[in-house]
């Protein structure tokens, strides 16, 4: 059994007429002969849970597999702590993917492993460094393999990046530039309800502070922030429109780098692509230049304006008998866990045994979770440095 709390746009593409990126990897993983006896789907509203129901009868006809489905509170019902009353009444899940606002991560992840389930969580682990060092001392005390779903160590172009500068090709990394930004209906519309409780450093940016870890195995020195509210108040939403963030770090060799975050979500909602995403990185010996925004595609068709997809994100491809199925690193990243998992409990394998190093781990992921930390000190500070927490 595989639980999803959470029923938003990413987990069931709710407010769109996609199907997210979680149902769509849980329904990859089966097709591949993985056993799911039940998936169920909790949210806090019935309503939207009338929804996902659909979404899951819609992918079963498009993708020829069947996964019987439960969905969580029953329709006329709102009930924030649905989550905790299927993980008393179910039969034991498997695993819990958790994909609710980030100031709910603790206490849901918490829950869940108590509860004894194996955890992915989306990103970030947690906005603190407090509540990421309990959910890894709970994790470890519990024998739990848990994750972050860091779905960017799985993108071909960011592959590329590690393996060209781990090969020494770059030389000694100087600094880094990513500027990473996000349509302007992310916080009005999609998180509208929680968008106070974020900022687009921390629901963002964070992929990219991930990726400079997972590219360089560097750790974080000290970090500054800047950010303005102007657009988003006047449309009385009390966040950042953007924030610009600069990280020191240092390579085990003790070589120090600067990485420049540029971030907004504010983009006109006529840009040609829900995420237009950069990134750079030079050194002694060269660079590394990625525009993860031009994949190669452009769609143009009347009643429409310019489209530039990603095809290697989270996309739908016909298959020789007509079935849809999905491909790309957002799929990716999750059948990776569901892997991991599978062979962790088959295996009874120990977590103390395990080399996680490489991994979105939560021990990994705690780094960023750090820089994310210090990153919102520093936007309280009007941007002076503050030191990162490495303990």
């Amino acid at each position: 059994n595989i639980v999803i709390i959470g029923n938003g746009m990413y987990a069931t593409g709710r407010g769109t007429d996609a199907y997210g990126t979680i149902l769509p990897a849980v329904f990859e993983w089966k097709r591949f002969g993985s056993t799911i006896e039940k998936l169920v789907i909790v949210g806090t509203n019935g309503k939207h849970s009338s929804q996902a129901k659909k979404k899951v009868k819609e992918l079963s006809s498009k993708t020829g597999i069947f996964i019987e489905t439960e969905v969580y509170p029953k329709e006329g019902d709102v009930n924030r702590n649905a989550y905790k009353e299927v993980l008393r009444a179910i039969e034991k899940p498997a695993c819990a993917i958790v994909v609710v606002p980030d100031h709910l991560h603790y206490q849901v992840v918490s829950d869940c492993l108590k509860a004894g389930l194996h955890v992915l969580v989306v990103k970030p682990l947690t906005p603190t460094v407090e509540e990421g060092r309990k959910l890894i001392d709970l994790a470890n005390a519990n024998n739990l393999y848990c994750g972050v779903e860091f779905h960017k160590r799985y993108d071909r172009s960011n592959m590329m990046m590690r393996d060209t500068y781990q090969s020494g090709a770059i030389g000694i990394p100087l600094y880094l530039i990513v500027e990473y930004s996000q349509r302007k209906s992310i916080p009005t519309k999609m998180f509208q309800e929680w968008v106070h409780k974020t900022n687009i450093l921390q629901y963002l940016g964070i992929h990219y502070i991930d990726i400079v870890r997972f590219v360089t195995r560097a750790a974080p020195l000290r970090v500054m922030a800047l950010g303005q509210k102007t657009w988003l108040q006047d449309h009385e939403i009390d966040s950042y429109d953007s924030i610009q963030c600069i990280v020191e770090w240092e390579t085990s060799e003790g070589d120090k780098f600067t990485q420049t975050l540029l971030t907004n979500w504010i983009d006109p909602e006529t840009t040609s692509s829900m995420s237009d995403q950069k990134i750079k990185i030079i050194g002694t010996k060269g660079r590394y230049e990625a525009d993860q925004k031009e994949r190669g595609i452009r769609l143009c068709v009347d009643d429409s304006y310019l489209q530039q997809p990603n095809p290697d994100f989270c996309m739908s491809y016909k298959d020789q008998n007509g079935n849809s199925n999905w491909q790309g690193y957002g799929i990716d990243s999750i059948v990776d866990y569901l892997n991991r998992v599978t062979d962790f409990v088959e295996n009874d394998m120990n977590i103390n045994n395990i080399d996680n190093s490489s991994r979105s781990s939560f021990e990994e992921s705690l780094i960023s979770t750090s820089v994310l930390e210090s990153a919102n000190k520093s936007l309280n500070l009007d941007g002076d440095w503050v030191v990162v927490d490495n303990r």
